[in-house]
């Protein structure tokens, strides 16, 4: 903590302690309505979670009779036979390996490319950046359904169709548009004199670029991780069109619905694990988001 930021919190301090109580009554009571109304929207959000989570842990007998509040007049009703089916069942422990595999792929190798575009439309002057720079815009707005059919049969063509590679390439070249314009607007923001510094003592521009650039962006870096990180991990569409034996989670999950659609005893744990794995990665790195969601924003 610098000087002047413990100067103002010893200040602020001394305004609270010399604060009637009244005063501080008044504050607490008019803060009260948000508070609760924060409470309740955050218990929204937990309820299907819970639910979730509650209804993996009940046995199938008491699922065909009953809903999963139950377990919470009667706790006895919990098991843990369900997770031990999953684990037991290759094509979900198979669907969770393959899973993890494409959204590691799919969220290092753009973020290594895209921090290289990203700096290179920041701090490299060369013909056509700003122009180049509004095509990279503009294809924030293409939707993916355009490309299912023609990159379809470009992977029947080369090989890669039902492989990671070519989930996780796909996953890449549709996540490049907006990693380079998240970092790139973030990248900008860092203070030209010391890249101008770094130049005089003689780095190049690769020095530059792992040295000072890639530590100064880890917060732009961290949130974009999770944002295609939880893009990949939660996606569907793309699985089941490039996809028929290398199946993630989401089909594995999908399939068990087409062929058992009453098989909530494994479909439920299934689900929640697949909920759970994103979970850890964003609270991992939530300390980044906010930083990260404000890149570039502010000058």
């Amino acid at each position: 903590m610098s000087t002047a930021e413990a100067t103002d919190a010893r200040v602020e301090t001394r305004a609270a302690v010399g604060e009637p109580l009244s005063a501080r009554i008044v504050r607490f009571l008019s803060r009260t309505p948000v508070y609760l109304f924060l409470a309740f929207v955050g218990l929204l959000w937990l309820v299907p979670t819970l639910g979730l989570l509650f209804t993996s842990l009940l046995p199938a007998s008491i699922l065909n009779t009953t809903g999963w509040w139950e377990i919470l007049s009667e706790p006895s009703l919990a098991t843990f036979d369900n997770y031990r089916s999953i684990f037991d069942n290759q094509a979900i422990t198979s669907a969770v390996w393959t899973t993890l595999w494409i959204s590691l792929g799919a969220t290092i190798l753009p973020i290594l490319v895209a921090s290289l575009a990203a700096y290179a439309f920041a701090w490299i002057e060369f013909p056509g950046r700003d122009w180049l720079f509004l095509v990279v815009v503009g294809l924030l707005v293409v939707p993916i359904q355009m490309a299912l059919i023609p990159i379809f049969s470009l992977y029947n063509s080369l090989g890669l169709f039902d492989t990671i590679a070519g989930l996780v390439l796909f996953h890449t070249a549709f996540g490049l548009p907006f990693a380079i314009f998240l970092l790139r607007n973030f990248f900008i923001g860092i203070p030209k004199d010391l890249l101008e510094a770094a130049r005089i003592d003689g780095a190049s521009e690769l020095r530059i670029f792992f040295r000072l650039i890639l530590p100064l962006g880890l917060p732009a870096i961290a949130s974009l991780a999770i944002f295609q990180f939880l893009w990949v991990w939660n996606d569907l569409l793309v699985a089941l069109t490039f996809g028929r034996e290398t199946q993630p989670i989401t089909v594995a999950i999908f399939s068990q619905m087409r062929q058992f659609s009453a098989n909530i005893e494994l479909i439920a744990p299934a689900a929640f694990v697949s909920l759970a794995i994103p979970l850890v990665v964003f609270f991992a790195f939530q300390r980044y988001f906010v930083q990260g969601l404000l890149a570039g924003s502010v000058k």
